[in-house]
């Protein structure tokens, strides 16, 4: 009997990739961001509807994005000190409330609570979701943030397509129709929540190991190692929104194609970034997130830096090497960051998630008064330099973090 459990220890001890809850959080990030993608993709309707101003759905997405952005820090800093597993399903049900209320909306202030109420849902939802899949990865961290990002990716593709087979057909109050969506998401939490408190209290020694990382790289170090990634997110999320807010306008522009047809374009550009989501999570794993994070932002400058001057063809094929590499970064950093900051695992993704609306919202709004004074095509030329911020990455401590698990087998085994 003492030799069986001797044996068994090992095993025991070795972190296992909890599946079903990996594919369950990465189903309800997609169901979350179906739901805020609707806001944009009626911004049409609302704006005739009500009779609004550009100014007033510049407004619209400033109250999402801050709702979603600023709090998503502030939200894990919060649950890092004081886990709440099912915090979660509070936050689906923040977007439930939301979406009903824009379903009904008769007035502008109505619109604004709604998107308010959607977007602290969503900032509920990321930095404790992306905990959820840290501690669901059986140490395959990459990986696991891949699984979780690339349901997110899903989501904000299939909104404006939902949008524009129910919604605009059907009129404002087909958007309580999705309110099936957040309760099937509510249900799906309810149950990660579960495994979400019971491994908590299994686990609660765990982070003790990973605050030696901190304790060798040192303070000033890890503090300038954050900032570094929050510069290369900068660099990638500016160049991200570039393409889409203004690539279907720019193939209209230089090569006369119709909406239809320019948004395929979109589509397949957006195909190729949930591709590059998934790729990038195993190879970050197998090869460590900092080569990860040099490769994605650095390796593809030769292609941004083509992209304004090939044909069609050529557009459309460099579109999809850009997306994949440029995708494969987000996991990478989060997951590094979080290597960086044990203990501040929701923190940190409330950060750097938080970071990518923040971006998208100044970015979008930046870029476009550039194409009004200058031309969609300069944008293009102006952009295609961002990634050179890469760079950057060459000052990364290398933490050799992905390499950990696959120590923890070998010993496992040679005990055995």
């Amino acid at each position: 009997m003492a030799k069986k459990a001797q044996s068994r220890a090992p095993k025991d001890a070795t972190p296992r990739t909890a599946v079903a809850v990996l594919a369950a959080i990465s189903v309800c990030h997609m169901l979350n961001d179906v739901i805020q993608s609707l806001i944009m993709a009626i911004y049409p309707m609302l704006k005739e509807g009500l009779a609004l101003d550009f100014a007033q759905i510049g407004l619209i997405t400033f109250t999402f994005q801050a709702t979603a952005s600023v709090l998503q820090p502030l939200v894990g800093y919060i649950t890092d000190r004081y886990p709440t597993p099912y915090s979660l399903v509070v936050g689906m049900g923040s977007s439930l409330i939301g979406l009903v209320l824009i379903a009904y909306a008769s007035t502008y202030v109505g619109v604004l609570i709604a998107v308010a109420l959607i977007g602290m849902g969503s900032s509920v939802f990321h930095p404790e979701s992306s905990r959820v899949a840290r501690l669901a990865s059986g140490g395959r961290h990459s990986m696991a943030q891949s699984i979780f990002q690339v349901g997110g990716n899903f989501g904000t593709a299939l909104g404006p397509l939902l949008a524009a087979f129910i919604v605009l057909p059907y009129g404002q109050g087909s958007i309580a129709w999705f309110s099936v969506v957040a309760l099937l998401g509510m249900m799906l939490l309810v149950s990660v929540g579960t495994w979400y408190g019971k491994t908590l209290k299994r686990n609660k020694a765990a982070p003790a190991a990973e605050h030696e990382a901190i304790v060798a790289l040192g303070r000033r170090k890890v503090a300038i190692s954050v900032a570094l990634l929050v510069t290369l997110t900068f660099s990638k999320h500016f160049y991200l929104v570039s393409i889409t807010s203004f690539y279907i306008f720019y193939l209209i522009h230089t090569f006369d194609l119709p909406v239809q047809t320019a948004q395929l374009y979109l589509f397949l550009f957006l195909g190729a970034v949930v591709a590059g989501t998934v790729i990038g999570g195993p190879i970050g794993d197998r090869i460590g997130t900092r080569r990860v994070i040099w490769w994605s932002i650095l390796g593809v400058l030769p292609f941004t830096l083509a992209l304004p001057y090939v044909g069609l063809f050529g557009t459309a094929v460099l579109s999809v090497i850009i997306g994949v590499i440029l995708a494969s970064a987000h996991p990478a950093i989060i997951v590094y960051a979080q290597g960086l900051l044990p203990g501040r695992v929701g923190m940190v993704a409330g950060l750097f998630f938080g970071l990518a609306f923040g971006i998208a919202g100044i970015g979008a709004a930046f870029l476009g008064w550039l194409a009004d004074q200058t031309s969609i095509t300069f944008v293009y030329h102006v952009c295609a330099f961002l990634p050179a911020i890469g760079l950057l990455a060459a000052f990364l401590p290398e933490t050799d973090k992905p390499k950990q698990p696959r120590r923890q087998k070998s010993s496992a085994r040679k005990a055995s």
